[in-house]
């Protein structure tokens, strides 16, 4: 998924660059290499560092060599390493990716794993779940990252607000109350899909539902259609384009210019913010999407990473310890602390409650939610028939009809 990695605020220079051929510092003389595949701007080279010399000192005889990946292709590479022999051992995967790496049948099964050793019955739920093939878990969580709002404090103030809604309805409340003298209430563009499908979720519907094994559109459910009518109210407090997604323009240059009160965001924009408009660093302001109810956040859209084993690993056993530790309760603070990403555990929020973005972000993703678990959904988001829909029914098109149509194609592409 490309929109995994987008919490990052900090320069990174790859593993591959310490050494120019992937190969981190490690113990001479080894009789076993693990090799992992990480994807680019994952993690920081000083954290590969780190638990690479943390890791070799406390295994004698392995020694771990990482290879940077980039998202672009990454897809097709996945698929042949694990189809073949002498791949890698190790690979980190977008969290949706996993259902479609599963369905070639060359996944390492690591339920046992997930639940002797790994607490998995704690993990997010927004990583677990896709990790998770007809009851087998291929994907072990790795880190998490979700949307948040993004608030202009200044502005809040101007309006009398003196704190962030706590429901959908508040929000709705404030958000009107800031649309006012050239001042929009919020910027939502009329694509944004993976804001409605948290609306969607909270109203009790999905994008698509399994019934035996067939996928079947549901964006015309009454639930969904809430989710709809809910996103519509609230992007109509804005001038944000109907025809577009988040990227068109990109919505935190958008908003860094000051006359825009909130965004629906990853943390990742706050620097491209405080780039273009250095005098918002002090003012900016987040809070959890609200839910329907006080005390419960909207259900949002969960991106991130699972680790996967291939069948065909030749160092399996040494493979799974490398899980172990990364996705364990150090390295997983650790991580977290070092890249503001959400770590893999509800239990583990208070390692980033100094980092205000980060925490509100883990707040959200104790509700965290994933895409439909079909191998083919990738599919669906190439073509991505929920984004004309969106445009129909904020242009005033008939709601269920438009519904009607983007399910039908959803349950065709889910089909083939």
């Amino acid at each position: 998924m490309k929109n995994r990695h987008l919490v990052c605020p900090l320069a990174i220079v790859s593993a591959l660059a310490l050494t120019g051929c992937g190969l981190l510092p490690g113990g001479g003389g080894t009789s076993r290499t693990v090799n992992v595949w990480l994807m680019r701007d994952s993690v920081s080279d000083d954290f590969l560092q780190r638990f690479t010399e943390s890791y070799e000192s406390e295994h004698d005889g392995v020694e771990l060599q990482f290879t940077i990946q980039e998202w672009t292709g990454i897809g097709k590479k996945v698929t042949e390493a694990i189809a073949g022999s002498g791949g890698p051992d190790v690979i980190e995967v977008g969290n949706t990716q996993v259902a479609q790496y599963a369905d070639t049948d060359k996944l390492f099964d690591l339920t046992l794993e997930s639940v002797r050793d790994l607490g998995g019955q704690d993990w997010l739920p927004g990583l677990a779940a896709p990790g998770s093939i007809d009851g087998a878990q291929y994907g072990i969580p790795w880190y998490a990252a979700n949307r948040i709002v993004i608030y202009n404090k200044d502005l809040f103030t101007q309006s009398g607000i003196s704190r962030p809604p706590a429901t959908r309805a508040q929000w709705l409340d404030d958000t009107e109350k800031l649309n006012h003298a050239g001042t929009q209430g919020i910027y939502l563009a009329g694509q944004d899909w993976y804001t409605l499908s948290g609306f969607i979720w909270d109203e009790g519907g999905e994008l698509a539902v399994d019934k035996g094994g067939q996928w079947t559109g549901a964006l015309d459910t009454p639930a969904a259609l809430r989710g709809m009518d809910f996103y519509k109210d609230l992007q109509a407090l804005g001038r944000g384009p109907r025809d577009a997604d988040e990227q068109t323009p990109p919505q935190a240059e958008v908003f860094a210019k000051g006359d825009v009160a909130q965004i629906i965001a990853t943390p990742s924009a706050i620097p491209v913010i405080t780039k273009a408009n250095p005098g918002l660093k002090d003012k900016l302001g987040f809070f959890p999407i609200p839910g329907k109810k006080a005390g419960q956040p909207c259900a949002v859209f969960t991106g991130g990473s699972d680790l996967i084993i291939p069948e065909n690993a030749p160092e399996r056993a040494a493979a799974i310890d490398v899980v172990k530790a990364l996705a364990g309760e150090k390295w997983q603070s650790e991580l977290a602390r070092a890249m503001n990403y959400v770590p893999n555990k509800t239990s583990l929020a208070s390692v980033v409650a100094g980092q205000d973005a980060t925490a509100t972000m883990a707040v959200g993703a104790a509700r965290g939610r994933a895409t439909p678990n079909s191998p083919q959904w990738a599919d669906i988001e190439a073509e991505n028939p929920i984004k004309p829909y969106m445009t129909a029914v904020l242009q005033g098109d008939d709601p269920r009809k438009a519904a009607e149509d983007a399910s039908e194609q959803i349950t065709e592409g889910l089909a083939e």
